[in-house]
């Protein structure tokens, strides 16, 4: 048992299980010794349900990377491909099968497509000669993955451009299988609620999936009252935008990668007396973060200026047990210690590391560059000179800082003013393109289709009227003791957060002109329950809403959420599901092209 993924009103203990026990369901297929070849993008995802001690138990005994040329030498009957359905590993795939066919006894072959199996891919390994070598095929649906007690994931890195550049529905397919898995596991949710184009879309497939298993009653008592449906498209500006709380900056200055975060290791290597700063560690410093761990459950969602006096606090709290250890008289007292030893020692650790990694953000977060970079996102949050161009961004092209830096600007600067005027926009791109290099035309097409970075049509500036009327803007921010989710970005309420604020309470009637300005539908569906699986809420009793980002979701809007389901009359309790945990960063990045 995971203990962080069962501390909310939603036990995702249930989820966990549920997909560890297809997975040795499969395994135990493959009856004897087995080596399981990795795709290595699933390998992150795999770790946060099944540790290599799972694997061991069904007579895994080697595990190695999808590479070309021959797969290294194992005492093995079976060996097992775990890929996702990609034409270009099949090629690797079939490399491996037949370079293997022609040394040493005979192996059995199986693969396992995560989350679907794929014609073409099955059509490719039939073309290459290979696919009569595999025994199973199979398909393992890892569709969300819970990554903490309140938040699951598909880990779908393209899903953002496959939805808004491609047309390409498959991830929306995914969503739309993983919600009806949770509805089988957790009961069906009587209200869902939508906005934007991929949101109605996969509305309708799961009303589609739900006539189509019309034989079965879902007889499991509803744990969920509402499901909100939230493309990316409809709030374009929030991952622009630098996140303020301690885990956004984590994940902006090094990258959370499946909870897991690499750091630099200075910070963290053990200071001897005379050493002279001799033998310094140079493998990153790996850490997990997730609600396990108790101090950073405590400070992940508060903004960075407020994690200071936390950790000072907890470091007084700590040297006071400590020191207990002075007025243990009595072998009771002694004992009653020890017994809170491995716990004190625990903590003490865990305040290191995060003293540690504060230190390394403060670095960043002092520094002029970063001051300079937030005062221009704050003024165009704010819709200070949005309409011309930004003396700061054409001394960050000039200097040549680093290109996505430049283009979350620029893309900032644009939803800000609902597109930019022709000859702002020319200038822009002339500059970016002259310094950087024209291969990048094809990223700045595809910024412009997927409505980043784009001219102002019909001449008007939309961005002031959503601004005010959802109140996305808050000149008196209290970051210590917040009262508003605008403290995430120190002045800017996420514009997805409030909508989902909003749609809890009053609802979204009282916003109806604001929805008519953002892209895509609104809507509402209601799945009939049969008698006797109505929710009688009792008094003081929350709702709880599933908000399913489909596009990406960033740490700061999680934080919002969290800080909304803990207001005392918030009334509403989240749980957040998305298709990728994303920042700014790696979004851009996704739709950015490779040079050739």
């Amino acid at each position: 048992m995971a203990a962080h993924l069962s501390y909310g009103r939603v036990n995702l203990n249930v989820l966990r299980e549920a997909v560890r026990r297809e997975l040795r369901e499969f395994l135990d297929k493959c009856a004897g010794s087995k080596a399981i070849v990795w795709d290595e993008y699933l390998t992150g995802p795999f770790g946060l349900i099944a540790q290599y001690s799972l694997l061991k138990e069904h007579e895994v005994e080697k595990m190695f990377t999808l590479k070309g040329s021959r797969l290294p030498a194992a005492d093995v009957k079976n060996i097992i491909f775990v890929v996702r359905p990609r034409l270009e590993l099949m090629d690797i795939i079939a490399e491996n099968v037949l370079s293997e066919d022609r040394r040493g006894p005979a192996r059995d072959f199986h693969i396992l497509f995560v989350p679907r199996r794929s014609l073409l891919c099955e059509q490719r390994l039939k073309d290459l000669g290979v696919l009569g070598s595999f025994i199973h095929r199979e398909e393992y649906s890892l569709d969300l993955i819970p990554f903490d007690g309140d938040l699951l994931s598909m880990e779908s890195e393209g899903a953002f451009k496959e939805c808004y550049l491609e047309s390409d529905q498959t991830s929306l397919y995914h969503a739309a299988k993983g919600l009806m898995t949770l509805q089988a596991l957790y009961g069906t949710i009587p209200q869902i609620f939508g906005k934007g184009e991929c949101a109605r879309q996969v509305a309708n497939m799961m009303i589609r999936m739900k006539r189509e298993f019309t034989g079965s009653q879902n007889s499991i008592f509803p744990v969920f009252d509402n499901l909100l449906l939230l493309d990316r498209n409809v709030d374009l500006l929030t991952p622009l935008a630098t996140q303020l709380t301690y885990e956004g900056l984590i994940d902006e200055i090094y990258g959370i990668q499946n909870s897991y975060v690499k750091l630099p290791p200075e910070k963290f290597a053990p200071k001897k007396q005379g050493d002279g700063g001799k033998d310094l560690p140079t493998e990153a410093k790996k850490l997990q973060l997730n609600s396990a761990e108790e101090l950073y459950a405590e400070i992940r969602d508060k903004n960075f200026n407020a994690v200071g006096s936390v950790l000072s606090k907890k470091a007084k709290v700590i040297s006071a047990a400590f020191e207990e250890r002075h007025n243990a008289k009595t072998v009771g007292e002694i004992k009653q210690f020890v017994s809170q030893l491995p716990h004190m020692q625990a903590a003490r650790g865990s305040l290191a590391n995060h003293t540690s990694i504060a230190e390394l953000i403060k670095d960043v977060t002092t520094s002029e560059d970063f001051f300079d970079k937030l005062t221009v996102e704050q003024e165009f949050m704010s819709g200070i000179d949005t309409d011309k161009v930004n003396s700061y961004i054409e001394d960050c092209i000039a200097q040549k800082h680093p290109l996505i830096k430049v283009l979350r600007l620029v893309c900032l600067q644009s939803v800000c003013n609902s597109g930019l005027k022709q000859k702002v926009l020319d200038y822009y791109k002339r500059e970016i393109l002259q310094t950087y290099g024209y291969e990048h035309i094809l990223t700045l097409y595809n910024l412009e289709k997927a409505g980043l970075l784009k001219p102002q049509t019909g001449g008007r500036n939309t961005y002031p009227t959503v601004r005010k009327t959802l109140r996305l803007w808050m000149d008196d921010v209290n970051e210590q003791n917040p009262t508003d989710i605008s403290y995430v970005y120190s002045g800017y309420a996420p514009l997805s957060v409030r909508l989902a604020q909003l749609l809890s309470r009053p609802g979204w009637r009282s916003i109806e002109e604001v929805l008519r300005i953002l892209p895509g539908p609104h809507f509402e569906e209601r799945q009939p329950l049969p008698t006797g699986l109505q929710k009688k809420r009792q008094p003081g009793e929350n709702r709880v809403t599933l908000i399913f980002f489909l596009g990406g979701v960033t740490f700061a809007e999680i934080a919002a959420l969290r800080f909304l389901s803990q207001l005392e009359d918030g009334g509403t309790e989240y749980v957040i599901a998305t298709t990728k945990l994303i920042n700014g960063a790696s979004w851009i990045e996704s739709l950015m092209e490779k040079p050739f």
